[in-house]
């Protein structure tokens, strides 16, 4: 996915980044990087929207349960499996 600009920051490693940077665990360097990154390419921004939507949608419907830290990683190679598939 990239819009075809040119990026300081490539489209794929912002996108695995993505849940990283919504869960507020990146360093304020990076997050400024991917931040600058989301402004600049639609992509990559409309991407990091449906992930925001998923994310909060997840949290309103399961409430305060604490995700098990086996589910979050294959839920999360699932995600990487199927963006690789369609960058295919």
């Amino acid at each position: 996915m990239s819009c075809g600009k040119p990026h300081e920051t490539d489209c794929s490693d912002v996108l695995d980044q993505v849940y990283t940077y919504l869960d507020g665990e990146l360093d304020e360097h990076n997050r400024a990087k991917i931040r600058v990154h989301l402004e600049e390419c639609a992509p990559c921004l409309a991407e990091y929207g449906l992930e925001e939507a998923v994310k909060r949608l997840i949290a309103k419907h399961c409430g305060c349960d604490p995700v098990p830290a086996d589910l979050r990683a294959k839920v999360l190679a699932r995600i990487n499996q199927v963006r690789a598939e369609l960058s295919e």
